[in-house]
């Protein structure tokens, strides 16, 4: 006989005790405890819940049978807090029935009327910020006295560190929740008062105030977001001092306030990044022609000149030219574009007046090339802005957990300008490496960006330091750092490819060793060193094409084409030379009694590093020793990149296996085969 519908069995447990099946009617009751020191005591501690419907709870107090627990545990704590005593819940629904009988003002009162102090204080307000900081909560319905009252408290010179930390918390998310109340907080509290708790020991103030002054910055209009340029100035110089060089390292959470700070600062700029240039306006007209002056004429005086107009504007297209800039007529239509608009134009100016000597070099030594091989200098300086901007996200909202902060942008008040001339000369030193034309311009500031961006990665404390990075990441380091990363990838790391790679290697090296000792044959020019280290006359030297004699002789200036054997007189064998020794090793660089007392054959002072590469490679070689020139390195890498590629192009977009497949056994027999007739 099936049971009755309103009737169910339920599991009830208890401590101590096994769950046991109990039919009941109606209602679905369950074991509840509640393990709060405020909440309900003995027998209390149990409840029996309805399964549907509210959450209400049966007690053995009569006068509780449908009390909600929460409620309960959350009016017992407003009697608790009113009486003095405090405690705290992290439940989502005692927080809302909390907040519903009004105990956020009771808190609130509590603080406004200024009778608690020390350790009852501090529970008032993490109960205040906690039960507020989770849930919604109108930020605007908080009264202006206690807004006084946490501001007094963080402009106190001495005042609690709990107490501090509580407060800078809760005026932070005020700020950030309510534009009314960043009103009533930014004139409570400033960022100068803010800066004096960047200068205790404790990280933890620290990052509070740290993270107040970033509410602060985030939420000011944007007529006090300028102004603020002047105090975050002294406030770089406080934060390198007290907190970046400080003796505690950095954490995770002062890192990503860092973080914050940057990019609020760096967004500073986004005004002037997205204003174009009026080419109409006179004032941002003779910013262009002041570049002008100073690169070609900058003795001159700009309002002064005997010429007529004609000719001024002649002379002037070709300045502009040389410059660099797209438009040689009207050069302003060049910040026009959006970004990096007028932003281009002030760098371009800082770099001019504050580094005058750099960028004098930069546009003469480039202007003066005629091999269609010179850097623009103007089309750089815009392309390299934008492409700042967007390695350091001018404009955009800090990133939640992000803590990529660089150290080295704290350490100047120019911060930014000084980095955009670091990398213009960057730029201009990567353009001559690659040997770069106009046609490569987008290739060349994919590297530069490459260039930047790993350095960046580096982390550099210092401005110096960044540019230490830099010079590491020549060019040919770009293609090596490429190639080994390709490299290194998995399908190249595979156990078929690295046995393919060890195969190929031994023909590399041989095809390098035939290619250097051709050069040999062919010969190179060196000078010659007299007794008292003066560069004298020049003098030439070749390998025999069987490679067992080196022919030298003197020459009065460099050859024009092929030197004949017959003409180099004097000769060494091969099969003689004991060493060859390079740099301060060599007789030359010694003191004149070691030069007394050794056997100097030849000295080779070679006219550029490449010769000396091959040189050094090639006799090497005809002693049967390995070649170990950076030259060699670059060029081994190089070559065995593409012959691999070759190699593998077949196998494009095909998983090659670990292992060999197994070779299948031998049939039993050989039936199958078909003869012809």
């Amino acid at each position: 006989m099936p049971p009755p519908s309103d009737i169910v069995k339920v599991a009830i447990e208890w401590p101590g005790a096994n769950a046991q099946l109990i039919e009941i009617d109606q209602v679905i009751f369950s074991y509840v405890y509640f393990p709060y020191s405020w909440s309900l005591s003995g027998s209390d501690q149990f409840a029996l819940r309805y399964a549907d419907g509210p959450q209400l709870y049966i007690t053995e107090q009569p006068h509780d049978c449908v009390l909600p627990l929460q409620a309960r545990a959350a009016r017992q704590l407003l009697e608790r807090v009113q009486s003095h005593g405090m405690d705290l819940s992290a439940d989502i629904t005692f927080a809302t029935e909390f907040i519903n009988i009004e105990g956020i003002a009771v808190l609130a009162r509590l603080v406004e009327s200024g009778t608690h102090f020390g350790e009852m204080l501090a529970f008032t307000l993490t109960a205040f910020l906690e039960i507020n900081g989770p849930w919604i909560v109108s930020w605007d319905l908080i009264s202006f006295s206690f807004i006084k009252q946490i501001s007094n408290y963080v402009n106190q010179p001495m005042v609690d560190v709990s107490i501090l930390q509580r407060s800078l918390a809760i005026l932070e998310s005020m700020v950030l929740n309510s534009q009314t109340q960043y009103q009533r907080v930014a004139h409570e509290t400033t960022v100068g008062q803010l800066i004096a708790h960047l200068q205790v020991s404790n990280q933890e103030i620290q990052t509070y105030a740290i993270a107040l002054i970033n509410a602060l910055f985030l939420k000011a209009p944007e007529d006090r977001r300028q102004c603020l340029k002047i105090i975050s100035k002294h406030l770089r110089s406080i934060i390198l001092n007290h907190v970046i060089r400080g003796n505690r390292p950095i954490k995770a959470e002062m890192a990503h306030q860092l973080y914050v700070l940057q990019v609020l600062t760096f967004n500073l700029l986004e005004e002037r990044m997205m204003t174009k240039m009026d080419p109409s306006d006179q004032g941002q007209r003779d910013i262009i022609f002041e570049l002008r002056r100073i690169a070609f004429d900058a003795d001159s005086d700009p309002n002064s000149s005997n010429s007529s107009t004609e000719k001024r504007k002649a002379m002037y297209t070709k300045d502009y030219k040389m410059l660099g800039f797209t438009n040689h007529i009207n050069p302003a239509m060049d910040f026009t574009q959006t970004p990096p608009g007028m932003l281009a134009l002030d760098n371009m100016l800082y770099l001019a007046k504050v580094h005058q000597d750099t960028y004098i070099r930069i546009v003469l030594e480039n202007s003066s090339r005629e091999d269609k091989h010179e850097c623009p200098f103007g089309r750089c300086a815009i392309e390299l802005t934008k492409t700042l901007c967007e390695i350091l996200q001018v404009g955009e909202l800090p990133n939640e957990g992000c803590n990529d902060y660089h150290p080295m942008f704290f350490t100047h008040d120019r911060a930014w300008e000084e980095f955009f001339c670091i990398c213009i000369q960057l730029l201009n030193k990567t353009w001559k490496e690659m040997r770069a034309t106009s046609e490569d311009f987008n290739k060349v500031m994919q590297v530069v960006r490459e260039q930047i961006t790993r350095a960046l990665g580096m982390k550099p404390n210092s401005l110096d330091q960044f540019k230490s990075k830099l010079r590491g990441l020549s060019y040919s380091e770009i293609l090596r750092l490429r190639q080994s990363e390709r490299m290194s990838q998995d399908d190249f790391q595979s156990p078929p490819i690295i046995e393919l790679r060890e195969r190929i290697q031994p023909e590399i090296l041989e095809l390098i060793k035939q290619q250097r000792l051709n050069r040999l044959c062919e010969g190179s020019c060196f000078r010659k060193i007299g007794n008292r280290r003066r560069q004298e006359k020049f003098w030439f030297c070749r390998l025999s094409l069987n490679h067992k004699v080196l022919h030298y002789g003197d020459l009065e200036e460099p050859p024009q084409g092929e030197v004949p054997f017959e003409s180099l007189s004097e000769k060494i064998p091969v099969a003689d030379i004991k060493s060859v020794v390079t740099g301060k090793d060599c007789p030359h660089m010694k003191e004149k009694s070691a030069l007394k007392q050794n056997k100097v054959i030849s000295h080779f002072i070679l006219l550029s590093k490449e010769e000396y590469c091959i040189w050094t490679d090639g006799l090497s070689a005809l002693l049967g020793r390995e070649m170990s020139s950076e030259l060699t390195r670059s060029d081994l890498d190089t070559l065995l990149s593409m012959e691999m590629k070759l190699r593998l192009l077949d196998l494009e977009n095909i998983q090659i296996p670990e292992a060999p497949p197994p070779i299948p056994k031998e049939p039993s027999t050989y039936n199958f085969v078909y003869h012809y007739g």
